[in-house]
């Protein structure tokens, strides 16, 4: 919570162009002490944090690490809460890789990051996998936390806001397929190398991106939050990690009922840096 914390003052005073120096002016302290909380050595007295989280422009849940949800936060709510599982219960072809790359032979923690439904978070934890993961959507929580259920696993599933949520543990493998299009660019950076530096030694980075091409129309979805990365982009910011596999390819798709097509750049990263 401290780091969250932490990060949070740090990253929020950024966005509004404000210095310490401001900060500490607007509160009455020093800017020693924002700088003490920016570092994690020290945390602003509970009287302080509705004050923090105006001159912020956010919420005290939004400042200790936590989101407001209201409403459909997710583009497929309506359809996470029918009966049937909208993107079916069998995993991704990207799971059977990580497998491969890493098999578990011994306990190894793993984070899904945008679960939706919980179909390939389920599937990790049968094969052995410790398993989290995380998505906005309460709905699509509701159905993981059922299929892990009748597949009698345990998955720890919570709720997060890919904007705000950053790590602060360490997994043996991030998996996230066909979410990282809902990250800001401008929060992109922040956010890989959030994740970059919480895999652990020889741990797998597992990511499918939507990226922009000019012979590909764009989706019939119109999600206000959603921005298709550039190609390659995903493989850049892991240059300094041994690329276990990479691709870019064209696939079909009917998930709102027209079919159109999708390009895509999926990455397998290792980091052996810690090795």
């Amino acid at each position: 919570m401290r780091e969250i914390l932490a990060d949070n003052i740090s990253r929020y005073r950024k966005d509004l162009g404000m210095t310490q120096e401001m900060l500490a002016d607007k509160l009455g302290i020093t800017f020693q002490a924002v700088s003490k909380w920016e570092t994690g050595q020290s945390v602003p007295e509970t009287v302080l944090l509705p004050a923090l989280a105006r001159m912020l422009n956010i919420s005290v849940d939004k400042l200790l690490g936590y989101s407001a949800f209201g409403g459909n936060v997710s583009y497929y709510e309506d359809d996470y809460r029918k009966e049937e599982y909208f993107w079916g219960v069998q995993p991704s072809q990207m799971c059977l890789k990580v497998l491969e790359l890493l098999p578990p032979v011994r306990p190894l923690k793993l984070l899904d990051i945008g679960c939706g439904e919980g179909k390939d978070a389920v599937f990790f934890a049968r094969c052995g996998f410790d398993v989290s993961a995380f998505d906005i959507s309460e709905a699509g929580l509701e159905k993981t936390k059922r299929l892990a259920e009748k597949a009698r696993v345990h998955v720890r599933a919570f709720r997060a806001d890919l904007w705000d949520f950053r790590l602060d543990e360490k997994y043996d493998v991030l998996f996230s397929s066909g979410v990282l299009h809902y990250i800001k660019p401008k929060l992109r950076d922040e956010v890989m190398s959030n994740y970059k530096s919480h895999i652990t030694a020889n741990g797998i980075a597992a990511f499918h991106v939507f990226v922009e091409k000019p012979f590909i129309v764009a989706p019939p979805e119109k999600e206000e939050n959603s921005f298709h990365w550039k190609s390659g982009q995903l493989f850049t910011y892991f240059h300094d990690w041994y690329i276990e596999h990479c691709t870019e390819y064209v696939f079909d798709c009917d998930s709102s009922g027209i079919p159109h097509r999708h390009a895509a750049n999926r990455l397998f990263a290792r980091n052996l840096k810690e090795a």
